[in-house]
């Protein structure tokens, strides 16, 4: 059986690789170590994406429980296009219906849940892994919620928040989902 626990990053000052949290998203951080102390789980990895905002939301409760936080590439942001787009949410919704589709220098919907999923793949080989942390961006979480959820959409990614933090169980070929934040 494992536990993945996928969170949303808290506010941050951005959206660039080195967008640092806000005042608000720094308290929302240690909201996150609180309640994730409050659960009393035993989490035995934390994993996150490199953008800083996603490490700074989980490091509170790293540095409280000492446990590294391993930065994984895989669960970086899903780039839309390497050009500017106007109609940005269009595009993203697009994406949702024709998980194919992407613009130049972009990832696919599917791309992007391909990469993700190795991480998964990975935590669920690792036998020491059984309550894990992957700390992640909103589009790559939805994408990975929709893999459990065929429901999971565009509109269900536009509800989501900062931070937010849903429970995937798996178990052999079963599997559960839970929104566990509660704000």
């Amino acid at each position: 059986m494992t536990n993945l626990y996928l969170i949303r990053h808290c506010t941050a000052d951005g959206q660039h690789l080195d967008s640092p949290l806000t005042n608000e998203g720094i308290r929302q951080a240690q909201l996150l170590s609180d309640f994730f102390t409050e659960q009393n789980i035993n989490i035995d990895k934390i994993i996150s994406s490199p953008y800083l905002r996603a490490i700074e939301s989980i490091k509170p409760y790293a540095e409280l429980n000492n446990i590294e936080v391993k930065v994984d590439d895989r669960l970086k942001e899903r780039i839309l296009s390497e050009d500017p787009i106007d109609d940005w949410i269009e595009v993203l919704e697009q994406s949702f219906t024709d998980l194919d589709f992407n613009l130049p220098g972009g990832e696919s919907s599917n791309d992007t849940v391909n990469r993700a999923k190795l991480v998964i793949e990975s935590v669920q080989s690792d036998k020491d892994a059984t309550n894990v942390i992957l700390v992640s961006h909103g589009n790559l979480i939805a994408l990975l919620l929709k893999q459990y959820d065929a429901s999971f959409g565009f509109e269900r990614w536009k509800s989501l928040r900062n931070p937010d933090v849903y429970l995937i169980n798996i178990e052999d070929n079963n599997h559960s989902i839970e929104c566990i934040w509660a704000d």
